[in-house]
């Protein structure tokens, strides 16, 4: 850096070590339990409600032909109910996990042009979605910090 600038140790002020302290020794398990709840229910609203990307980019219809495969009352990416009902959420370490071990997610979230399938991508945080979580993290820590 050039000009001119200060270096502080925070650790040292008696007033912040306490409250320093208990954040570097937080159990953020809750916080990250309530992130994978909120993004798994906006996962299965955008399958389910608004067929559309994280973005809110709209999918794209079904082919022709594989339009005429489909049955009444089935909708993009929400046939027998499968997909819809494999996303998930699990806390591993300090990681909140949202998705689907079934295999045909990666198809769709990516798309595969060699098959004709176009991407519809369904995993995802942006918008909206991405400030309802923010708020939840701003919550969690005003909680702790009026402890």
């Amino acid at each position: 850096m050039s000009g001119a600038g200060i270096r502080t140790n925070l650790l040292a002020d008696p007033r912040l070590v306490g409250r320093l302290e208990r954040l570097a020794q937080l159990d953020t398990t809750p916080l990250l339990e309530a992130i994978g709840a909120e993004v798994e229910s906006q996962t299965r609203r955008r399958i389910a409600v608004d067929k559309t990307s994280p973005a809110g980019l709209p999918w794209p219809e079904w082919s022709t032909e594989y339009a005429k495969t489909r049955h009444s009352g089935q909708s993009l990416l929400q046939g027998d109910g499968h997909l819809l009902d494999s996303i998930t959420h699990q806390v591993e370490g300090d990681s909140a996990l949202i998705g689907s071990p079934l295999v045909y997610v990666a198809t769709h979230q990516y798309g595969d042009p060699e098959r004709g399938i176009e991407q519809r991508e369904l995993l995802g945080l942006e918008g909206e979605d991405l400030d309802d979580v923010v708020g939840l993290v701003e919550d969690y820590l005003e909680d702790i910090a009026s402890d």
